[in-house]
């Protein structure tokens, strides 16, 4: 028998912080997976707040509002351009039991501007189960940087309860639709670009590799011109960058604890690093690189950097953080 409106906000109450557990494991899982298919990506989870819930259930007027409010866990993926949507969208598929996918990206309507929905409905990783013995479900949506911003924006003008905006605000809003779907396409343009660039492709893939594995440590700022040249440097020791993803992120996943270690002991916020000044590495995702190669071409590493114009300290450092003699 379903549950009164009543009932299923008191038992949203209870259940909710189970909810935002198993919402933060599936977007923990759905890192891990897009960061070992190299797809760069920003993921985040959320459970929806009390009032939310209770709000959505009485505007809607559900029947059975606990199975009915579909949305009780959330995640947001969000990709740089929409050449890595189609990756994303499999990388979910695989790795999540998928019930739904609602893709809207395109229209019949070729006159008509129209929000690039892409909303996906997942059962929760390890099928967190309600007090009914039914697996918890999540709303994944998947976008890029620019369809995020748009979204919400939006939202913060189009859905004020209550509250019907001017037409005129409602056609400005849709009209920038159009230029959200010219940044994507020139952003991805230029992406490829890069990456088929001949003195840029090694170095760029590399960095873009390191990035991905670093973010599943820390979303600490670091310096992108000082990582361009340190890549520059680690290059020489590695012939087949593809190849290397592989072997990069096998390092980092058995590592993985020794390396947080490094990064909470002499990353930007340690006592080391705030005392001393040193080890500016240890804040670098270049620093991943670093410590594979420090245990598996040492020698490689130590003649490529005596032949450039980094300072020998920054690779020392380094090399005391993970324990090896130069």
């Amino acid at each position: 028998m379903p549950l009164t409106i009543d009932e299923a906000f008191q038992r949203y109450q209870l259940e909710r912080p189970r909810i935002q557990k198993a919402a933060e494991a599936t977007a923990a899982h759905l890192v891990h997976h897009t960061t070992r298919k190299g797809i760069t990506c920003q993921v985040t989870s959320r459970a929806k707040e009390i009032s939310s819930f209770n709000t959505k259930v009485f505007q809607r007027g559900y029947a059975d509002p606990w199975k009915q409010v579909t949305d009780k866990a959330g995640i947001r993926v969000v990709v740089p351009h929409r050449g890595q949507l189609d990756p994303a969208l499999e990388v979910i598929k695989e790795s999540l039991e998928v019930i739904e996918v609602q893709d809207h990206r395109d229209t019949a309507d070729v006159d008509r501007l129209q929000y690039p929905r892409l909303h996906i409905q997942a059962v929760v990783v390890d099928r967190e189960e309600d007090p009914d013995g039914i697996p918890y479900e999540c709303e994944i949506q998947l976008r890029t940087e620019a369809v995020d911003l748009w979204s919400r924006m939006s939202h913060k003008l189009l859905y004020k309860p209550g509250i019907a905006p001017p037409p005129d605000v409602s056609r400005s809003l849709y009209r920038l639709i159009a230029l959200v779907e010219l940044y994507d396409l020139e952003v991805e343009r230029g992406v490829n670009a890069m990456a088929s660039h001949p003195a840029l492709a090694h170095s760029s893939q590399l960095l873009g590799l390191a990035e991905r594995i670093y973010g599943t440590f820390t979303d600490h700022p670091y310096n992108t011109d000082l990582s361009l040249d340190v890549v520059e440097v680690l290059s020489h020791t590695i012939n087949d960058a593809t190849a290397y993803g592989e072997q990069l992120t096998q390092f980092a996943e058995h590592y993985r604890e020794r390396i947080a270690r490094a990064y909470t002991d002499y990353g930007p916020t340690s006592a080391h690093f705030l005392r001393h000044g040193r080890y500016l590495l240890a804040s670098q995702p270049e620093s991943l690189i670093i410590f594979e190669r420090l245990m598996k071409a040492r020698f490689s590493l130590q003649n490529a950097w005596d032949n450039s114009e980094l300072p020998d300290i920054m690779l020392t450092d380094m090399a005391q953080i993970w324990g090896v003699a130069l």
